[in-house]
């Protein structure tokens, strides 16, 4: 029988290695993209993958790069897994990112729709769109996006469910909750705490200089994640859909459970320093797993403890 190939856009971040992974566990032909000028592959040999698939340079927004790519390979599925993934980032750099996410977005879309891809088509959504959220968020939940990121989350969303519905190509958002493992840089914040509560048990002299402590979070476990976006995208029902744990933790438990595990006393070592507050930063964000679980059997089995553990471990 013939093997499957895909195309993983963003080969090199957390979930696009992750799913490089997964893939070639599963069989498939894998072809990465990455763009020329970020060379750290260090996500990919810690996985020892970096041999084992096709790597491609190129910039998602030009329309060459991914028409050859699409047209060379005729892969079975392509996932869009690129651009900048950081909300702090993102106002630092706004231009940067909208560019990323959204010319991005459109760039594909519109090469699958003159080429005539009829494969599947994956973009990595964020429940930063959603803004803050009391309850849980399922797919209709109300939009307040207040960054740069999340308003190009919010337009690439947009445009994936215009695509699908106009051209009928088959494209779907998977709408990701913070997902988290050790192939995150240290830019996000789980990772610093990680990193940070390591250093003090080894040396017992470093601080973790941290802003709002008090925001609340929908924390799942990165691989399991990747999981979810294979079964929605080979899903026969062409829909977008949330992936999260439907349990919201406070950055503060996470703080505490990182340093109860390392036998430290975390008030000791954390200094909340309010310089690092975004005024513009969600106070709390779950979602609803429930819709993915009875449409597709999908549903988190790593819990929030386990998370930390396997962050720590690895």
């Amino acid at each position: 029988m013939k093997s499957k190939t895909a195309v993983v856009l963003g080969c090199k971040g957390q979930d696009g290695s992750l799913m490089c992974r997964s893939l070639l566990e599963k069989n498939y032909k894998v072809i990465g993209l990455i763009r020329g000028e970020l060379k750290d592959e260090s996500n990919l040999h810690k996985l020892d993958i970096k041999n084992k698939i096709k790597i491609e340079t190129g910039d998602i927004k030009d329309f060459q790069i991914i028409s050859n790519l699409i047209e060379k390979y005729q892969p079975d599925c392509v996932y869009n897994l690129a651009a900048q993934s950081s909300v702090g980032q993102s106002f630092q750099n706004p231009k940067e990112t909208i560019d990323s996410i959204v010319n991005g977005t459109m760039n594909i879309l519109n090469v699958c729709k003159i080429i005539n891809y009829t494969g599947r088509i994956f973009f990595a959504g964020s429940s930063e769109m959603f803004g803050n959220i009391e309850s849980k968020a399922n797919i209709d939940h109300p939009q307040q996006p207040n960054s740069p990121y999340a308003i190009a989350k919010q337009t690439s969303f947009n445009l994936v469910k215009m695509y699908r519905e106009i051209y009928a190509l088959k494209c779907t958002t998977g709408i990701l909750f913070n997902h988290e493992s050790n192939l995150r840089p240290e830019t996000f914040v789980t990772q610093k705490i990680i990193k940070t509560a390591q250093e003090i048990k080894k040396y017992k002299k470093k601080k973790l200089i941290i802003g709002n402590i008090d925001i609340i979070r929908d924390w799942g476990w990165a691989p399991e994640y990747i999981n979810a976006i294979q079964l929605i995208s080979n899903s026969n029902l062409i829909k977008d859909h949330i992936v999260c744990t439907g349990k919201a933790t406070s950055l503060k438990t996470f703080i505490q459970k990182v340093f109860a595990k390392l036998d430290l006393d975390w008030e000791e070592f954390t200094v909340v320093n309010k310089n690092l507050f975004r005024a513009s930063d969600i106070k709390r964000s779950c979602g609803d797993p429930t819709p993915l679980f009875e449409e597709l059997g999908w549903k988190s089995k790593v819990n929030f403890d386990s998370v930390i553990e396997r962050m720590l471990n690895q």
